[in-house]
């Protein structure tokens, strides 16, 4: 099945999604890699307000590159997410509504998304360019020393999708294994 999804972005909006949905965000979402998640960790351990508010935000796992003249953002594909499976739980329990990213996830993080009534959202792998096309505005609001790897605030339209986890347990990587096996017989 295929959704719109389009600010406000709420719980009530993605709990009706289902691991294998295809949808189309449109609004606001922020970027962060590895070195971000870090620093927004150590901000929340010292009281601190992160550089964007947590509830009902999606964060996309991308490391853009500069963009060419006339161009909002470069290439801007996911990147591998297990590698913030340590920083996802306490943002999911602050109220992170989604993430984008590749890739499977931890036991953690699985169940923070079913406790929260979040969802996991895969971006297509290897169409960097074809993302990036669906970035209008691109601006840098923290970390800026980061580099590629700085807190982006993007506004996205008609960004393409594919739901992994789901609010109510389903998991695309598990089920979409199982009807393949079965396809063949195993």
């Amino acid at each position: 099945m295929e959704h719109r999804l389009t600010e406000p972005f709420t719980k009530e909006k993605v709990k009706a999604f289902k691991a294998g949905d295809r949808i189309l965000v449109t609004g606001t979402i922020y970027t962060a890699r590895d070195a971000a998640h870090k620093r927004i960790k150590e901000m929340l351990e010292r009281g601190e307000a992160p550089p964007f508010a947590i509830e009902n935000s999606i964060v996309y796992y991308v490391g853009p590159t500069p963009p060419k003249a006339g161009q909002a953002i470069g290439s801007a594909g996911p990147t591998t997410s297990y590698r913030m499976d340590a920083y996802a739980p306490q943002l999911l329990d602050l109220g992170q509504l989604a993430m984008i990213g590749k890739g499977q996830r931890s036991q953690e993080v699985m169940e923070a998304v079913v406790r929260n009534g979040a969802v996991y959202l895969a971006a297509i792998g290897g169409a960097a360019a074809l993302m990036a096309g669906r970035i209008r505005s691109s601006e840098v609001i923290a970390f800026e020393d980061l580099g590629a790897e700085a807190v982006r605030r993007l506004f996205v339209e008609d960004f393409p999708l594919t739901v992994v986890l789901d609010s109510a347990g389903g998991n695309l990587y598990t089920e979409g294994r199982e009807a393949y096996l079965k396809s063949i017989g195993k």
